[in-house]
This record gives C-alpha cells, sequence and structure tokens, in this order.
C-alpha cells in the first residue's frame, strides 16, 4: 500500500485521512509500510497555509464581534460559529498536517483516544451550529412575530448543539487504539479491531455520516427552502419581507438571511465531495487502491476551505468588522512604521559617531566622549 492516506470515514477518523494507515492494520500480505508521499507533502503545505488564514480570520471576527455592545440574537451565533471554526483550525488541521508527515501514531493511547475525540467533536460542533443559524433564520423570516424569544431560543438550541456534539463524539474515545503491524515496526491510532462483526463498524458508520453531515444538511435543506419559497410568495403579493411598518428592519434581515445563506452553501459545496467520495468506498472498498492519491488529497482540503470562507463571507456583510480589521491595520502600519523610524534614527546616531571617530581619529575621539559626558 503505497498512499499514505485513503478516506477518514472508512476508519472513524473523520476528516484526518492519514489515519487511514490504520486500515494496512487489515491488508493481506504482502504488505508495504506507508511513506510520506509528494502528495502528502502538497497537502501538508496547503493546510499550513488554510490554518494560517483561518486562524487569524477567525480571530479577527472574535476579537470583532466580542467589542460590541449590541444585543443582537445573531451575535453569539456568530460568535459560536467562530469558535467551532477555530477548534477545527486548531484541532483538525495541525494534527491532519503532523499525520501525514510522521505517518504512523508515535504517542501514546490516551493522546490517540483524545485527539480523535477532539478532532470529531469539532466536526459536530462546527456543522450543528450552522444547523442552529439556519433554524434561527427559519424562524425570523417565517414567524418574525416570536422575535422578542429568539435570544432565549438560540441559547438554548446551542447549548443542545454544543452538548450535543460532546455525545456524539464520545464513541472515539472507546474506539481508537494503538495497534502494530505484526513483523513491523509500524503503529497506528485505529479503529481495527474494536468492532465485533463488520456490520457493527458499518452501522457506526452510517450513524457518524447521518448525524455528522446528512442530518445537518437535510435540515439546512428545508430551512432555507421553506424561507425562499415564503419571500417568493411575499414578493408575489407585493409584500414586505418583514411583517413591520419600519423598512429599515427588512432590509437588515433580509441581510442577514443572504449572509447565512452563502456560509450554509459554502459547508454544502465544500463537504459534500468528500462525504460522497466516502459513500462510495464504503460500498466499493476496492476503488481505494484504484483513486488516484491526489483526489484524497484535493476533496478533503476543499472540505477545510470551508473553515477559511466562513470569516470572509461574515466580513463582507458587515461593514463594522470591515472598519474593525482597516483600524487593526492602521494601528499594525503605524507601530511598524514607528519602530522603523526608531531604528532608522538610531542608524542615523550610530553614523554620525562612526562619521566623528573616522574625522578625528581613536584616540581624538575617546578624549571629545570623555569630555562630553
Amino acid at each position: 500500500m503505497t498512499m499514505a492516506m485513503l478516506p477518514a470515514i472508512m476508519n472513524q477518523s473523520h476528516l484526518v485521512l492519514s489515519d487511514a494507515n490504520a486500515s494496512a492494520l487489515g491488508i493481506p500480505s504482502p504488505w508495504r509500510e506507508p511513506t510520506f508521499t509528494a502528495a502528502a507533502k502538497v497537502r501538508v503545505g496547503i493546510t499550513c497555509c488554510f490554518f494560517l488564514i483561518a486562524s487569524c480570520s477567525n480571530v479577527a471576527v472574535l476579537c470583532s464581534i466580542s467589542g460590541k455592545r449590541c444585543k443582537s440574537h445573531l451575535r453569539i451565533l456568530i460568535l459560536s460559529l467562530s469558535v467551532a471554526d477555530l477548534l477545527v483550525t486548531f484541532l483538525v488541521m495541525p494534527l491532519d498536517a503532523m499525520w501525514n508527515v510522521m505517518v504512523q501514531w508515535y504517542a501514546d493511547e490516551l493522546s490517540c483516544k483524545i485527539l480523535n475525540f477532539g478532532k470529531l467533536f469539532a466536526m459536530y460542533s462546527a456543522a450543528l451550529v450552522l444547523v442552529v443559524i439556519s433554524l434561527d433564520r427559519h424562524w425570523a423570516i417565517l414567524y418574525p412575530l416570536s422575535f422578542t424569544s429568539a435570544g432565549q431560543r438560540n441559547r438554548i438550541m446551542l447549548w443542545i448543539a454544543w452538548i450535543g456534539s460532546l455525545l456524539l463524539a464520545s464513541p472515539q474515545l472507546f474506539l481508537f487504539q494503538l495497534r502494530t503491524v505484526p513483523g513491523a515496526n509500524f503503529t497506528q491510532c485505529a479503529t481495527h479491531g474494536s468492532f465485533a462483526h463488520r456490520w457493527q463498524e458499518t452501522a457506526y458508520n452510517m450513524f457518524t455520516f447521518c448525524t455528522l453531515f446528512i442530518t445537518p444538511l437535510g435540515v439546512m435543506i428545508v430551512c432555507y427552502t421553506r424561507i425562499l419559497w415564503e419571500i417568493g410568495k411575499q414578493m408575489k403579493h407585493k409584500k414586505e419581507l418583514a411583517r413591520s411598518k419600519n423598512d429599515l428592519i427588512s432590509k437588515a434581515r433580509l441581510k442577514t438571511l443572504k449572509m447565512t445563506l452563502v456560509i450554509v452553501v459554502s459547508f454544502m459545496v465544500c463537504w459534500t465531495p468528500y462525504y460522497l467520495l466516502g459513500i462510495w468506498y464504503w460500498f466499493q472498498p476496492e476503488m481505494i487502491h484504484l483513486t488516484p492519491e491526489y483526489v484524497h488529497h484535493s476533496l478533503f482540503l476543499f472540505g477545510l476551505l470551508h473553515t477559511c470562507t466562513d470569516p470572509v463571507v461574515y466580513g463582507l456583510y458587515t461593514p463594522s468588522f470591515k472598519e474593525d480589521v482597516r483600524n487593526w491595520l492602521r494601528r499594525v502600519g503605524g507601530l511598524v512604521s514607528r519602530r522603523a523610524k526608531n531604528s532608522k534614527q538610531l542608524g542615523d546616531s550610530e553614523m554620525t559617531i562612526k562619521d566623528f571617530t573616522s574625522m578625528d581619529g581613536p584616540t581624538s575621539t575617546g578624549t571629545t566622549l570623555q569630555s562630553i559626558f
């Protein structure tokens, strides 16, 4: 087996394809130890770039939202989405890159369990927070009179989303363990051997696939389909989007709807190809060895791209965030210019001393300096 990584869905790792080295533990001889291939090197490089972009942009969104004093019930939703994206950034991306580089697992079994639990928890939280945002927009457009209770309702849904993510990811703590290839110096963190029967593994895979992708995707599609249908009816009858006499509220609600719709669509577009590939491998496992390695890497990276697009979409639809970024850039630019100015002044003073020394010679300069001080 020459590929360093295979689809994560097949090995319970969910979105860290390097875990698929563990599938080698169940492959009949002859077995060849996986290597850090050229395609994997490209994947690591792109993952590092995504890490820098996602971490900086999501931290910027987090700081911008935290500094606002507005009491909009959507604020806590965007805040939760940024936190979920940062979990994916700091848990999934670095571990994926390191696992690709090292190929096998060098840490202990406790780390194996906790890190794989953390990765799946991050992915669940990102998906379920998007579900909460979709439900919030659904109620805001179809039932605008429930606006007063929106804040409390969103907090309850977010608690359910975060606690649900913890519970749904908890099986990873029991399924992952260290496995060593017989007769080879190769140890991997894998789920191989954790299921007594193949159907149990398939059932768990299907359950995770449904709760992590199919169900959230279905809820999002239903919510936004009903929203667009309602908007279409109101436009057809020449009614305002929001049932209010204040047109400003209607425009603001429509703008927020567009922003959340773009975020949800980007989630669908980015992750759907990767999950479809995983489903394909479930029913035709032999295709793993026939599909080019770069396909696995490309689809996984395309999925991670969603973590980078969320802050961009938020910035495009939020003028205050743009202004915050401009202010931060001005401050950084001012700090850099001041340091450059101070360095220049220091350099000029050193040059003056050197010129003074070169004119009068070292002996006279020493005398002069003593007389000055």
